[in-house]
């Protein structure tokens, strides 16, 4: 199984990039890659880069160039305090870009034409490790205070980050199997974001995030491989 696992934010990239020592990172036109081997798989691991820009460049670069069977991407997010925990990891099973400003026609189709509803039926039915699957909003910038009663109300939002949503909707374009996993480092309300100005905290929150992540990524590669081969699982 050709597997690629995308990683967006550079906080995240350098932290995968130290659980690896001694791998070989070569240059790709979009960020670093580098192939490493775990358990049985030996998948392609590729920065990304953050933003919707690069996520959605690197997402049809590594499909047109690798034609992988599974595109992987594991990564952070901020949760809505009161209505999801710090430490979840979450299983997305649809994607919104929210932050499209149409003021000539419908908004509503704007913004239903950039929203992905991911075919996971390949996926175990009991999933290999503990998530919670649900709904990620994405947005070119972080969590807007202001912006939270509307992504609660709108979209029955509990989490956001930056980049799932332009890579949901690509691979969805392509047909292309696609897993995501992200985490909630930080919690925002309505008096702020608690990693706001402490970029430090980020970077710690992150790298615990990131560990289990690549931890438990073993784990989802074998439920699915059982899929692939006919077990029930």
């Amino acid at each position: 199984m050709k597997i690629f696992v995308i990683i967006s934010a550079n906080a995240e990239w350098q932290v995968v990039k130290s659980l690896f020592p001694g791998i070989k990172v070569e240059e790709t036109p979009f960020g670093e890659c580098f192939d490493v081997a775990i358990e049985q798989w030996n998948p392609t691991f590729f920065h990304g880069g953050w933003g919707k820009i690069s996520a959605a460049a690197t997402t049809q670069f590594i499909i047109d160039h690798y034609h992988p069977d599974l595109m992987v991407n594991l990564g952070t997010c901020g949760g809505f305090q009161g209505r999801i925990e710090q430490g979840i990891i979450i299983l997305v099973e649809k994607t919104i870009i929210y932050d499209i400003l149409e003021q000539m026609t419908d908004a509503e189709e704007a913004i239903d034409h950039y929203s992905t509803k991911l075919d996971l039926n390949w996926l175990p039915r009991i999933t290999p490790t503990p998530v919670s699957r649900g709904l990620l909003v994405s947005a070119d910038r972080d969590i807007v205070v202001e912006d939270i009663p509307m992504l609660v109300e709108k979209y029955d939002a509990v989490a956001a980050d930056w980049e799932s949503g332009a890579i949901a909707w690509v691979a969805n374009k392509n047909g292309q199997r696609l897993l995501i996993l992200r985490g909630v480092t930080d919690l925002v309300s309505n008096e702020g974001g608690e990693v706001y100005g402490d970029y430090e905290m980020f970077v710690g929150r992150t790298k615990e995030i990131m560990r289990r992540l690549i931890d438990v990524l073993p784990k989802w590669l074998k439920g699915i491989e059982k899929v692939k081969l006919g077990y029930r699982v």
